[in-house]
């Protein structure tokens, strides 16, 4: 079974982050490290995929800095998204061409861990044909955006835990006019560390991977 690296690397500013995203990515194109798995909760940022409209940012640039709200332009796909305290953001970083050399399937796949993590917290997550992502009645509870180079993926994807959904009202998330919902608004109380085990045991499952816990630092 494929061997998988899983980093718990806590609260981290997005640009941290990110440089770590790439210096892993640049580590496991050239075959130094395997699969990693990183689990992470960011201070309030926006993103802007690469084929986002920052017409689907509703404030200024200005009105977020007073927000303490960063802003950020990334090579992701899709459009804007938020990120903050509670929220749990996966970023796997993972050599497809030993899965399966399909982006779709992945981004698949990616919502397959979401929906069985969701289940086995008795909340019903499902798919919707038009829109990426994992969905609830309520709204939507994860946001997915990949980014693949070499077939080494990078981004991930974000689920609302205990977000505070009051920061969504400053863009249009996804570009989507729709809701948007947290584990917490669902009536459900679970310690992150649940969450983050439950996420890892299913991301195991589904990818077909042995995962163990190492070292924060790259």
């Amino acid at each position: 079974m494929r061997k998988l690296e899983v980093r718990e690397l806590g609260r981290l500013p997005y640009g941290e982050a990110w440089d770590l995203q790439k210096s892993l990515a640049a580590q496991r194109k050239q075959g130094l490290i395997p699969d990693q798995f990183l689990l992470v909760e960011h201070p309030h940022v926006l993103t802007l995929g690469r084929n986002g409209r920052e017409q689907n940012v509703l404030v200024t640039r200005e009105r977020l800095e007073q927000l303490g709200i960063d802003f950020f332009e990334i090579d992701r796909g899709g459009d804007i998204t938020y990120h903050g305290p509670g929220q749990i953001v996966g970023y796997p970083i993972v050599d497809l061409r030993e899965w399966n050399r399909d982006v779709v399937a992945y981004v698949r796949a990616i919502e397959e861990v979401v929906i069985r993590t969701l289940r086995r917290f008795n909340i019903e997550g499902s798919r919707d044909p038009g829109a990426t992502g994992v969905w609830t009645p309520e709204g939507k509870i994860c946001a997915i955006g990949v980014h693949i180079s070499r077939w080494v993926t990078t981004h991930g994807f974000a689920l609302n835990w205990t977000t505070d959904l009051k920061y969504f009202q400053y863009i249009v998330p996804c570009g989507l006019q729709r809701p948007v919902a947290s584990m917490r608004s669902l009536g459900v109380e679970v310690a992150r560390e649940q969450v983050h085990q439950t996420i890892v045991e299913e991301f195991a499952q589904v990818f077909e991977y042995e995962p163990a816990l190492v070292s924060a630092a790259a």
